[in-house]
């Protein structure tokens, strides 16, 4: 069975780093995309980011520049490091994976592209709080 665990998140101070994992199992990561998803408290869930296996990664604007996804395949794990963390970040964070090559055009919005990952993990709170 596809399953993702996401671990990593806590509480940190405006300016903090968080590097948060994405752990999968019943697959493997290397022929999936894989998208990262925030929900913060009272809002509706957004797509932040999506990744290729080549690499090849669309972020959003509200944070390209200080959050970055790698992926180490030999752990079958995808790592979002976040830097520069702000007050607006805090949220309940998802991986998500599927098995196309290309990732959505409307990654961000999760009500248009939700459905097509195959597997979700539970999520991780990460609150950015002084």
């Amino acid at each position: 069975q596809l399953q993702l665990v996401e671990s990593g998140g806590g509480l940190v101070q405006p300016g903090g780093s968080l590097r948060l994992s994405c752990a999968a199992s019943g697959f493997n990561l290397a022929a999936y995309i894989v998208g990262w998803f925030r929900q913060a408290p009272g809002k509706e869930r957004e797509g932040i980011l999506c990744t290729e296996s080549n690499g090849s990664t669309n972020y959003t604007d509200a944070v390209k520049g200080r959050f970055t996804v790698s992926r180490d395949l030999a752990k079958n794990t995808v790592y979002l490091q976040m830097n520069n963390l702000q007050p607006e970040d805090t949220g309940i964070y998802y991986c998500a994976a599927e098995g196309t090559l290309k990732c959505p055009r409307d990654f961000e919005i999760y009500e248009i592209i939700g459905l097509v990952y195959d597997a979700w993990g539970q999520g991780t709170q990460v609150t950015v709080s002084s």
